[in-house]
């Protein structure tokens, strides 16, 4: 594994390296943006899934899957939709060698495939709540640089699609998806941002969205999630509607949450160090590895100590992996530290003897894990592990961030910054150029920062009503 340039120095140049050293991706399939998981960076995507399907369902979302191509009779029926997304889809015009009488588009999110179906499966308000999930791949037609995870053209996405009985019940199930991603980040223990956009930055067709955003450095940030309310948008076009219990007839208003592979690229991103990267154990392909070490040059290593400790912990229902190929243990010890393994068990001869190992965790706290409740020992070490990721994440959150008083502060600014905002679209335009980035819009939960009522609008100064708003350099 080569020497990773300095992730303070350039963080894209670090995070390529990362990325390419854990061996999560391999870049080289011949279709631009699309690549190959490979097998260690697809287990980390099935635990990510895990986590996600967890939580979606406990707010009692059921999962479906929708096919991958839509009629363009579809496609055309919400215009504002199209309008987002004419520059990004792929089209099919053949099939075989034959012209299709219709041409579809390769999914590029499935408001138009799945809403057809709604209306034959939405009639009466006892059909309401509908809350469904996918876990399927879109595409889009990037034209931006790709990078893995980050930004690609074949994307690994979750999508749940709601229909409610009315505007505030869909109100309502958007913050039931921001709670749900709460519990999701948690997990991966990344504090996050969720921030309302603005009017001209928010979904196509959406009545508004919430994006959930994390700073990456010189004040980047990079979009990880939405949840969007639609009300009537795509219900009126599509005939989504429903008997009332009075008898009327209505449209429902609808929500959509969106979450992609870009979420391990955050987790690669925030938590990764010069090592390479750091996996919070929820996620991680391995969550131990046990290496076996041998006592002197001709000593055979205690590969039976090893074995029935890698045994013991994957009957505890723990991810391990018993390295006992022929690499040096320093030669090993790097290798699983550049691929974000959260604890390494080390067992020589002496801790063979003992019943025990030599536990060491990704961030290079060293312990000592003894014969009696081995398992439980470990299971706690993992535990404090998670904690102590959390805390330092939450620490460089809290430091990503500064207030901005002036417009002329936001032009070398090197944080994401926090501005007061009177809401008016020419002002936040004006923001936008100062930082030669995006308003991303007013948090919709509180930040986990000390911050003073906010005064006038940093871009008109006037006595209009203002919010803090977060001002950044999208990645």
């Amino acid at each position: 594994m080569a020497e990773l340039p300095p992730k303070a120095k350039g963080f894209i140049d670090w995070y390529l390296a990362a990325v390419d050293a854990a061996n999560l991706t391999d870049k080289r399939y011949p279709v631009k943006g699309m690549n190959v998981w490979t097998p260690y960076g697809f287990l980390a995507r099935r635990n990510l899934d895990a986590v996600m399907i967890r939580a979606i369902e406990g707010t009692g979302s059921q999962p479906v899957e929708f096919p991958a191509l839509i009629p363009n009779t579809e496609f055309q029926k919400e215009k504002e939709h199209i309008k987002g997304f004419d520059a990004q889809v792929y089209w099919v015009t053949r099939g075989g060698a034959t012209p299709l009488d219709v041409e579809l588009v390769l999914r590029p999110t499935s408001e138009t495939a799945m809403y057809p179906v709604f209306a034959l499966w939405v009639r009466s308000h006892r059909d309401l709540p509908l809350n469904v999930y996918q876990i399927v791949n879109i595409f889009r037609y990037e034209t931006k640089t790709t990078r893995p995870f980050i930004r690609v053209r074949e994307i690994h996405f979750l999508e749940e699609h709601s229909c409610q009985v009315d505007e505030a019940a869909a109100a309502e199930r958007v913050r039931s998806n921001v709670a749900a991603f709460g519990v999701m980040a948690h997990d991966f223990a990344l504090p996050f941002a969720a921030v309302r956009r603005p009017e001209w930055d928010k979904f196509p067709g959406a009545h508004y969205s919430v994006a959930f955003d994390i700073p990456v450095g010189e004040a980047r940030t990079l979009q990880i999630g939405t949840a969007h309310h639609y009300r009537e948008n795509f219900s009126g076009p599509y005939g989504i509607k429903y008997e009332a219990s009075d008898g009327s007839t209505k449209l429902v208003h609808q929500t959509t949450f969106g979450l992609s592979e870009r979420l391990i690229g955050a987790i690669v991103a925030v938590h990764g160090d010069d090592k390479g990267v750091v996996f919070p154990s929820a996620i991680a392909p391995y969550q131990v590895v046990v290496i076996p070490i041998a006592g002197g040059k001709s000593a055979a290593p205690p590969i039976d100590a090893a074995r029935t400790i890698a045994e013991r912990l994957t009957a505890r229902g723990l991810r391990v992996h018993l390295d006992d190929g022929p690499d040096r243990p320093g030669a090993k010890y790097y290798h699983w530290e550049g691929a974000g393994v959260p604890l390494r068990l080390e067992v020589g001869p002496r801790e063979a003897a003992k019943g025990e190992a030599t536990c060491v965790n990704r961030l290079g706290e060293r312990s000592t894990v003894g014969a009696d409740q081995f398992e439980a020992t470990v299971l706690a070490r993992l535990a404090a592990y998670d904690d102590e990721l959390r805390a330092r994440a939450t620490e460089r959150f809290r430091a990503a961030f500064e207030i901005a008083s002036s417009l002329d502060e936001l032009k070398s600014s090197t944080h994401v910054r926090v501005v007061a905002w009177c809401g008016d679209e020419a002002c936040g335009h004006r923001v936008e150029e100062a930082i030669d980035g995006a308003l991303l819009g007013v948090p919709e939960l509180p930040l986990p920062l000390r911050l003073p009522p906010p005064g006038r609008c940093i871009a008109c100064a006037s006595e209009k009503p203002v919010q803090w708003a977060l001002a950044g350099r999208p990645l």
